[in-house]
């Protein structure tokens, strides 16, 4: 049996270890956490509509479902040269011939970022948040600006959704406590049309949403810097707050960047459309780690990381197991597609080279997409079946 290495516990590398089991390759994931943070979901931990353990699946259990080992370590260093990575306990040590580097991505540090909380973070900063939102509903009004920002170097390295989900969740939040109209809420953001990416329809719906509820904005101004109680922009406006949240667009994992592994000039793996690390025999990238190859609106999101997954490890069984069948490029797969919750409701977001669409669903949406959550943790156990692409 073929051993494979895969470095990363997120959506990507969880999803690339059950998929290489189900090949027949021996797995060992290793992941800085002993959980798998489900991130879509997330946005209702600081509105308190979810608790934190109900965004985090045990490692331990996926790993004695599907079959693989788990090391819950971190990853220090990469060589794609010499075939080696070194853990933070683990040490030095030779990979297998097969690696699957799904380490996620890092993110862009502008001035002052530690002035800001983030949905996008490390899992705890979602707590940190709600903690924030809590003592300004004690307090009884407030300011609140949340955004999210861009990377020049690679268009697809934004996440402005959770932004946007979050955003909503909270005004829906203080319109049940009836306290809406005391906090003025504000959404930022350095391009023009923040969101523009998922389609004239749904940046439209989105625009009409910010006008009913009376959101302000401050959009096609870059950030200059952020400072204890305000955002400053490059024209040297600034907008003050009491409560920043930003999601700062990705850039290539701290390891990787460090790595001899071929990247972009964001950081991000160069990969084929077969997802093999341009290069490395045998390495593959997936996920967010990953450079991706597609169209202008091209967007790294959770069920991209899956597709890719799946992906590499039907590859690499055609060609280090010799298992039968055509190999598969993941760029005609390139997609956007999301559940935009609001709360009380939500937007069916979908887009590809051929077609977009939006969707408006009141109430039923965001059901939908707490059924989803329900339906990803039930199905990564193997407990009902699991739908293609979803």
């Amino acid at each position: 049996m073929k051993k494979v290495l895969i470095l990363g516990g997120g959506i990507g590398g969880v999803a690339s270890a059950i998929a290489f089991r189900k090949k027949g390759f021996e797995v060992e994931l290793v992941s800085e956490r002993d959980y798998l943070f489900i991130y879509p979901i997330s946005i209702w931990i600081p509105v308190g509509a979810a608790e934190f353990k109900d965004v985090c699946m045990p490692l331990s259990g996926l790993a004695g479902k599907h079959g693989f080992h788990l090391t819950v370590d971190r990853v220090l260093a990469l060589d794609g040269i010499n075939k080696t990575v070194t853990l933070a306990k683990g040490g030095h040590r030779q990979t297998p011939q097969l690696v699957v580097v799904a380490l996620g991505a890092s993110r862009l540090q502008p001035d002052g970022v530690e002035h800001t909380l983030s949905i996008c973070g490390k899992p705890e900063d979602s707590l940190a948040l709600k903690k924030k939102i809590e003592e300004l509903i004690v307090r009884g009004s407030g300011r609140l600006a949340f955004g999210f920002g861009g990377n020049p170097l690679d268009r697809s390295a934004v996440r402005g959704g959770p932004a946007f989900e979050l955003f909503f969740n909270l005004h829906h939040h203080l319109k049940k406590l009836g306290i809406r109209d005391r906090y003025e809420m504000t959404f930022f953001a350095p391009m023009e049309e923040p969101g523009a990416r998922m389609g004239k329809k749904a940046f439209a719906a989105i625009g009409s949403m910010f006008t009913a509820n009376n959101f302000k904005t401050r959009y096609g101004k870059k950030i200059s810097r952020f400072e204890k109680g305000a955002i400053v922009f490059e024209d040297r406006s600034t907008l003050a707050s009491d409560l920043i949240m930003f999601v700062p667009a990705g850039q290539g994992n701290e390891a990787i960047m460090a790595s001899n592994l071929p990247q972009n000039d964001a950081g991000f793996i160069r990969i084929d459309n077969f997802c093999r690390i341009e290069g490395i025999s045998g390495w593959y990238g997936v996920g967010d780690a990953a450079a991706l190859d597609g169209p202008e609106w091209t967007a790294k999101q959770g069920h991209i990381a899956e597709f890719m997954a799946e992906i590499a490890a039907g590859n690499a069984s055609i060609e280090h197991m010799g298992q039968t069948g055509k190999m598969e490029g993941y760029q005609k797969h390139l997609n956007i597609l999301c559940v935009m919750d609001m709360g009380n409701g939500a937007g069916f977001v979908y887009k590809d080279s051929n077609r977009e669409f939006f969707m408006p669903m009141p109430v039923v949406g965001h059901w939908l997409k707490k059924s989803w959550g329900i339906y990803y943790k039930l199905s990564k156990m193997e407990r009902i079946p699991r739908i293609p692409g979803m």
